[in-house]
């Protein structure tokens, strides 16, 4: 019955392209603000793979945040574009299946509540995941284990759902994880434009526009379980935008942040599966700008206004332990001839001591004019302020959370793994610059590329870790391996991902630190150590 379903679907794809198909989680979830639980729902499209057309190696791709649900299906197809290429059509010619699971937005029958699914608790998307899981394992045809990827909130979508079902028994017969740019420690939206944005929505009535652009993006449950710093954590109480001037440090958004972090760092990582991470970041503490900088000073004329401005100035949150304006905005309106302030609006920020403002992180980087763009607003100032920014990039995802590492509170250090810093991850690549958030690159495509085809090759790296670790990947002209075990002998080798020795070197009475000179082209290598009694596989990716 199963493979005639299949032969369905099948008939389908080919006909028609694809065909979306809705799912329902069938374990429910309450919410922190909630008073009662609620089942999740999606939609699915399975991509067969171009050579045998049979379900029988899937790979899951899990939607990130979309507050606005302009990211369908065929968008996520798309963004899987890099180069001239796809990385969707490359697995597919190699026999693996596709299948795409986005959060829509929907009407709840129990309760006729429009959901918007794209930014909905990331736990209740985690069990509409767990569903879509059961279900693939019980369509494919054989025994391959799945992999799932998840970009930026997709991963923890996949982390929450992965470990929820080893924690209660159910079997989700996943064999390596992605997690892409995802904030395991938070995100980050600059709060001066938060503070900003809500200021034009509250002043003068309200702006419907920008409120409905707050609701459904920063107000959802989404985005007060990750953003690091949350404007309304501010707020004077009985006041929609004014800030307290004793709540100056970083906040996350009250009832939800804390709770979220807490209850996914006592999950863990998933246990039965590889965990690799791909990060977006640079981990040798590029910056995206500079703390404390300008990124604003414009002077607005207000609308069906005469003789009224608006001056408006931002700045990223300061270095570390400094306490600075970052947002002000003066009105002025010409009264008899002379300039009078009617209105105004200042905020403040402070950073903690341990570390420089989030703004200009290391980190998987966003930029103003997109997430402003997205939110579909009208307000001619929201068009004119992004027209004149000094800076619109920012650190979105800092390096320190892609990389989910524990014992580290500065957004700012060179990533050190395993020497210093503490992480979850079994492998993982980080850029040395600052790329766009969840962006494809040649480098990371063949990353991923090659964890996914390579299963057997992954246990080998576990295997690996457990004698020896390479300080630094990707490497440059030189690997470094680290080892706490006296050899009298090893046997190093480079080997070409189609199997060529490149070159071979021993070394003898090693106790500590291997440093082994190359020379390559950029790509991915096996970097292999033969000790007296066994051999260990590395991939090591090569970047000059």
């Amino acid at each position: 019955m199963k493979k005639h379903l299949l032969l369905i679907s099948i008939i389908f794809y080919t006909i028609f392209g694809f065909s979306q198909t809705p799912i329902s989680a069938t374990i429910s979830y309450q919410g922190y603000d909630e008073s009662q639980a609620f089942l999740g729902q999606g939609e699915y499209d399975i991509f067969i793979d171009t050579t045998n057309g049979v379900l029988d190696k899937p790979v899951i791709l899990v939607d990130g945040f979309d507050p606005i649900d302009s990211r369908d299906i065929t968008g996520m197809y798309d963004a899987l574009n890099y180069d001239s290429s796809n990385i969707a059509d490359e697995l597919r010619a190699e026999g693996f299946d596709l299948v795409l699971l986005n959060f829509p937005t929907y009407t709840r029958a129990s309760d006729n509540v429009e959901v918007i699914g794209g930014s909905d608790y990331i736990q209740r998307n985690a069990m509409v995941l767990v569903e879509l899981i059961n279900q693939i394992n019980n369509q494919k045809i054989g025994n391959e284990e799945l992999v799932i990827v998840g970009p930026s909130m997709g991963g923890l979508v996949s982390r929450y759902a992965l470990r929820y079902m080893e924690q209660n028994s159910l079997t989700h017969e996943t064999r390596l994880y992605i997690s892409w740019d995802t904030p395991h420690k938070g995100a980050n939206l600059p709060i001066e434009f938060q503070y900003l944005i809500n200021y034009f929505a509250e002043i003068n009535g309200g702006n419907a526009d920008l409120q409905a652009a707050i609701s459904t993006s920063l107000g959802s449950p989404a985005s007060k379980e990750m953003l690091l710093d949350y404007f309304s954590a501010h707020l004077q109480n009985g006041s929609t935008f004014e800030q307290d001037a004793s709540i100056l440090l970083p906040t996350g958004a009250v009832n939800f942040r804390t709770a979220f972090q807490a209850e996914l760092d006592a999950m863990g990582f998933p246990q039965q599966t590889r965990n690799i991470s791909i990060v977006n970041g640079s981990g040798v503490s590029t910056m995206n700008g500079t703390p404390g900088m300008e990124v604003l000073n414009h002077t607005f004329n207000v609308p069906d206004v005469p003789d009224t401005t608006i001056d408006i100035q931002l700045h990223f949150t300061p270095a570390a332990s400094q306490s600075i304006e970052v947002t002000s905005a003066i009105t002025t309106a010409i009264v008899f001839g002379f300039p009078v302030q009617i209105a105004s609006f200042q905020a403040d920020s402070q950073s903690f001591s341990y570390t420089d403002g989030l703004d200009s992180a290391p980190g998987g980087k966003y930029d103003l004019q997109t997430f402003l763009g997205n939110t579909q607003t009208s307000n001619p100032i929201i068009t004119e302020l992004l027209n004149n920014l000094q800076q619109a990039e920012f650190c979105f995802i800092p390096t320190i959370s892609a990389m989910a590492i524990d014992n580290e509170t500065d957004w700012y250090a060179t990533v050190d793994i395993p020497t210093t810093h503490n992480s979850p991850f079994d492998a993982w690549l980080i850029p040395t610059v600052n790329e766009g958030h969840v962006t494809p690159t040649t480098a990371n495509v063949a990353f991923a590329l090659t964890e996914i085809r390579n299963g057997q090759a992954s246990i080998a790296e576990a295997n690996f870790d457990s004698l020896f670790k390479v300080k630094s990947n990707p490497v440059s002209n030189e690997v470094v391996i680290l080892t706490n075990t006296i050899h009298d002998k090893l046997d190093i080798s480079i080997i070409s991902l189609t199997g060529q020795k490149i070159s071979s070197q021993q070394f003898t009475n090693v106790n500590n630190q291997i440093n082994l000179p190359i020379n390559l082209s950029n790509g991915i290598y096996f970097l292999k150590v033969d000790t007296s009694n066994k051999s260990y596989a590395k991939k090591i990716l090569v970047r000059r």
